[in-house]
């Protein structure tokens, strides 16, 4: 079986047998896998915390012709969602490996979603403002799927956030102006189009709704 290494993101993991997990994860180069972690449910010391979702870091695994699911050797994590610096943010990590992992193809690279999502991870460790930084990511999402458009309705207020977004770092948000009303109004716009694009509404659009996180 060939062994790979590459640079991912931990999207999701399930539960597989009783001591086993099945893992997605999207790589830099390689596209979207799912992959088995042995005993990772039974021993927490061969992987630790990194499985968790949103987590980045160098994963080996092996692939066997003619079958869709790799095996994971290992995980180093270099960055992880914990240590993001607004508490608040933990509550959006679901919400952001959901859409990375509904957005991402099994197998076919794309480099530009890979490093939105890193992104994230390291705007979230220097402690820019979650709210911005979510409307950040639906805004830049959806541009890399070919699909986002501008309202005519759209505010002057909200018209100049996502000009500076499209001009900005994730880094840089903490400098532009984002009034809590252009954000409101700029996440009602932006999960009305990820849905139409996605043709359903996310578990986790749904939980950030029900305990309060718009």
């Amino acid at each position: 079986m060939p062994l790979f290494a590459t640079d991912a993101l931990i999207l999701r993991t399930y539960s597989l047998g009783e001591s086993d997990r099945l893992v997605v994860f999207l790589t830099r180069d390689r596209g979207k896998k799912r992959g088995v972690a042995k005993n990772a449910r039974q021993s927490r010391r061969r992987f630790g915390g990194a499985l968790e979702p949103m987590t980045c870091g160098r994963v080996t695994y092996r692939e066997q012709e003619r079958r869709d699911l790799v095996f994971l050797q290992d995980v180093a994590p270099t960055r992880s969602p914990l240590s993001a610096v607004d508490g608040e943010a933990l509550g959006y990590v679901g919400y952001f490996a959901e859409l990375i992992d509904e957005c991402a193809l099994e197998n076919d690279p794309s480099e530009p979603l890979f490093r939105l999502g890193e992104s994230m991870v390291e705007a979230m460790a220097t402690g820019v403002p979650i709210e911005p930084l979510a409307r950040y990511f639906e805004y830049w999402l959806l541009r890399l799927q070919g699909v986002y458009h501008t309202d005519p309705r759209t505010s002057l207020d909200a018209r100049r956030f996502l000009d500076a977004a499209r001009l900005s770092s994730p880094r840089g948000l903490a400098d532009v102006p984002a009034p809590t009303r252009v954000l409101l109004e700029l996440e009602r716009a932006h999960r009305a189009q990820i849905a139409a694009h996605l043709e359903k509404e996310l578990k986790s659009a749904r939980v950030l709704r029900d305990i309060g996180r718009h």
